[in-house]
């Protein structure tokens, strides 16, 4: 079993009743399930859109990667997500990112970890250190928290922080 950590987010619908949604299903894949808290973010990419609902899980798998990835997407489209109608990076109802899995470095046509754009985000890099504060880039070996630092403010707020 390796320790897998999921970045979730909504921005469509019912964002906290699909997060919750989306807890209790991966509840069934990992073992010791652990949930960050949620954060409310702005749009990354495509700006006209609403905020985004985000939180990130971590547990232990015993899926393959690939396994794990058309997991995920089941659940996507068990919330309403149709990859082939929507735009990149624009407005879902449900998205579940694999950001790492164990130490695994991994690039294939359809998977990649750590995800591509881990050190982008402060979206997925807050909740993620809520879980797991001394994780690293298992490619530089680079703390995530120091990463974090360098990044421009992303407008990422705890939820219970909402004006």
């Amino acid at each position: 079993m390796e320790l897998v950590v999921l970045g979730i987010g909504s921005n469509e619908g019912d964002s906290s009743a699909i997060l919750s949604g989306a807890v209790k299903r991966l509840r069934g894949i990992l073992t010791d399930l652990r949930v960050a808290p949620i954060f409310k973010t702005a749009p990354q990419g495509v700006a006209d859109q609403p905020p985004f609902l985000n939180t990130a899980v971590c547990g232990f798998c015993t899926l393959t990667p690939q396994e794990l990835l058309a997991t995920v997407h089941r659940i996507e489209a068990a919330f309403g997500r149709d990859r082939t109608r929507e735009r990149r990076w624009g407005e879902r109802t449900l998205d579940i990112d694999i950001l790492l899995f164990g130490q695994r470095v991994l690039s294939s046509r359809s998977l990649e970890i750590p995800h591509p754009r881990l050190r982008e985000r402060t979206f997925a890099l807050v909740p993620l250190l809520a879980l797991l504060p001394k994780a690293a880039d298992p490619c530089t070996g680079e703390p995530y928290a120091h990463i974090l630092e360098r990044l421009p403010d992303q407008n990422v707020k705890p939820l219970d922080c909402l004006e």
